[in-house]
């Protein structure tokens, strides 16, 4: 099965993509998209909408998983990641991709075993998770990765509560 997780971002939206398959994950790709500051803002997100519709469309994930904010550093910022949010997730419905929600804590936590892990702890164990060589790594990348390796291990989860039960 193959997960986009996704890390929303007007300046840096952060995409990742990753496969499991017998109980190891696999990183297929990764990036940021980074609309031009000088475009209109309504441009920007159709940019965003349009880079994450592509991105379905060449990995072809069935499912996405993406941060879902608990709160923002005041309410301008909040309004803007909303709408970026909003053109996230009509190209994931356009595409028919299933999405799924998690907290920062809830992200950190699947990944580092601590919740309140810096940007710097979750990258560093998203690259050894899958196995990534690259120094490079942009932290929006990473924390997207992060997301999708969230969805995986609460999907395998819940998979393994419903066979015993």
């Amino acid at each position: 099965m193959r997960v986009l997780g996704i890390d929303p971002s007007l300046q840096s939206t952060g995409f990742g993509i990753i496969e499991s398959s017998g109980g190891e994950y696999l990183s297929v790709g990764y990036g940021t998209i980074n609309p031009s500051p000088r475009l209109p803002f309504p441009q920007r997100l159709h940019m965003i909408e349009s880079e994450i519709e592509k991105i379905i469309g060449t990995y072809g994930p069935v499912e996405a998983a993406i941060e879902n904010p608990f709160h923002a550093q005041n309410v301008k910022t909040a309004l803007t990641l909303g709408q970026v949010r909003g053109a996230i997730l009509v190209a994931l419905a356009a595409r028919r991709c299933e999405l799924h929600e998690y907290s920062a804590l809830e992200i950190k936590k699947a990944v580092t075993g601590y919740g309140r892990a810096d940007k710097s702890q979750v990258q560093v164990m998203v690259r050894a998770l899958l196995r990534i060589d690259d120094d490079d790594m942009a932290s929006d990348a990473s924390d997207a990765l992060a997301a999708a390796i969230c969805h995986l291990n609460s999907r395998i989860f819940r998979e393994k509560l419903a066979e015993s039960g």
